[in-house]
């Protein structure tokens, strides 16, 4: 696939597979930081996935990086790893703009959680990645690199974006909607949604209740080994116990079975994308993978019936929920608010606490709906998005598959197997609550299957 408006490739630049010649001096995480340095003074005019940058201090970690792989001593796997960090999640050495000028130049003076987990690994922390403001619906003025006219998604706009181009091999996103599977999904990336809690939101300005923190990265084996080291050495949320599993990538043996699901989105998704969809179920059951529908199963069917309110509730919720700061900030200078932004915080204030009670409570009977079908299948499968990458800037896209996974609270993926008009469109794997290794082995499993190349471990 090229770039239709900039004539170059996108070149998502796994880490993993690169540090296995740092023990030997044969490669090492400064020429690796530098390599991605190339490629962003090359593309960044045009994609613009950053707010802010300190290369110098990235330089210096990467020597040090460097420095600790001669000696025998990396402090983890990913120790050199240059990563990105959306800008609603703080960092010590650069401002934390969150999308929105009223916070222009602000910065905390720490790290947030994930952050700070990172650097104690040996990460090489880049920059700060575009969202949207308040990590909401207003975009910001990133671009697609598979093709510079349309979106990247949203609201982890530079974050996909960044990790597509090359410019470090992983980056912090953050998910109450769609905000990681749906701009993964249109930049032909990773993204991982954890099991709500799973990796700590402290300093993390995306704090709803279907809100999760999570990564997207160039290969499936970089994202798990990202969201492994975050999480052993700054748990989950508080009162959650983190993300379990293996020191490395999860196996298991191939799904016995996996429930296809349409969701509200599959009305909206273009004849293509169901095509693709469809085309890959039977490609998985050409491979022994039992695939069931909504035809085969009365869970199945009670399911897809629930899931459709799916996108009404997680709006409800997340407009009660807004209600503070956007009040706060509406008091502080309504004219730096969106109009979007603004019109969310008149409709929270519209709201009373019984209408926010009302949906919470429909949202947990719908979870229990969904959870039975941990009885019959190994992980669902569903588009992560109705169809490419749209055409144009003022608007991320439609979220309505992504929002499954946010609504339900459980682990998902968009894994880059499909494609429309000659772009990138993600397979969606949903998992179930605290089974997110599974759902890592399973999409394993997967792209062993439909992509074998992306498969290939590090």
């Amino acid at each position: 696939m090229s770039d239709a408006k900039t004539g170059m490739k996108p070149c998502a630049r796994p880490f993993l597979a690169a540090a296995k010649d740092f023990a030997s001096g044969k490669d090492t995480p400064r020429a690796f930081l530098e390599r991605c340095l190339a490629e962003t003074d090359a593309r960044e005019k045009d994609i613009l996935a950053y707010v802010a940058t300190n290369i110098e201090g990235a330089r210096a970690a990467a020597d040090a990086s460097s420095q600790r792989w001669r000696d025998g001593r990396p402090l983890s796997p990913i120790d050199g790893m240059p990563v990105g960090i959306k800008d609603v999640i703080e960092t010590a050495d650069m401002p934390t703009g969150m999308g929105s000028p009223l916070y222009d130049g602000w910065s905390p003076g720490h790290d947030a959680a994930s952050v700070h987990a990172l650097r104690e690994a040996g990460a090489v922390i880049v920059g700060k990645t575009v969202t949207t403001e308040f990590a909401a619906s207003e975009p910001g003025p990133t671009r697609n690199p598979w093709d510079t006219s349309r979106t990247p998604g949203g609201s982890s706009s530079g974050s996909a974006a960044g990790v597509a181009a090359g410019y470090f091999s992983a980056a912090l996103g953050t998910q109450v909607i769609g905000s990681i599977l749906r701009p993964s999904s249109y930049c032909g990336v990773i993204g991982y949604k954890p099991t709500f809690g799973t990796i700590n939101r402290g300093g993390s300005h995306d704090y709803m209740s279907q809100s999760s923190q999570g990564v997207i990265a160039a290969s499936l084996d970089d994202c798990w080994q990202a969201a492994w080291e975050i999480s052993q050495r700054c748990g989950g949320d508080p009162g959650y116990g983190g993300l379990a599993g293996p020191a490395s990538l999860p196996q298991a043996p191939a799904p016995k079975t996996l429930v296809l699901l349409e969701t509200a989105g599959w009305a909206e998704a273009s004849d293509e994308a169901k095509t693709r969809m469809l085309e890959a179920a039977e490609s998985l059951r050409a491979a022994g993978i039992s695939v069931l529908t909504r035809k085969d199963s009365a869970d199945i069917e009670a399911a897809e019936q629930a899931l459709v309110e799916c996108m009404g509730i997680s709006r409800t919720v997340n407009a009660w929920e807004s209600r503070w700061p956007l009040n706060t900030y509406r008091d502080r200078d309504a004219a730096k608010l969106s109009k979007a932004m603004y019109d969310r915080s008149l409709e929270a204030e519209a709201m009373n606490l019984d209408d926010y009670r009302k949906a919470i409570a429909r949202r947990a009977e719908i979870r229990a709906v969904y959870a039975r079908l941990a009885g019959i299948a190994d992980c669902c499968i569903t588009l992560a998005a109705s169809a490419a990458a749209p055409v144009g800037l003022r608007s991320t896209g439609s979220a309505l598959f992504a929002v499954t996974s946010s609504m339900l609270g459980a682990p998902s993926l968009s894994l880059p197997v499909l494609q429309e008009e000659g772009l990138p469109l993600g397979m969606q794997v949903i998992g179930f609550d605290n089974r997110d290794a599974h759902a890592f082995a399973v999409s394993h499993s997967i792209l062993n299957t439909l992509d074998p190349a992306r498969a290939v471990r590090a």
